[in-house]
């Protein structure tokens, strides 16, 4: 593993958090693939990680 993932994750912040982003693990949303679609605004969005292990994600 590497030392990002041994660490605890940061505290956070007092208050509310209903404005707080939400976070996914990309591996979670594409699965074994190497894209998902994203429906968004009536339009399909492609997210997809490269052959360098990069996210992109396009219209």
């Amino acid at each position: 593993m590497s030392e990002a993932q041994d660490e605890d994750p940061p505290a956070l912040p007092t208050g509310s958090l209903e404005f707080l982003p939400r976070e996914y693990v990309a591996r979670e949303l594409i699965g074994d693939a190497v894209e998902a679609i994203i429906f968004h605004d009536g339009e399909r969005d492609r997210l997809r990680i490269t052959t360098k292990n990069k996210l992109i994600l396009t219209k």
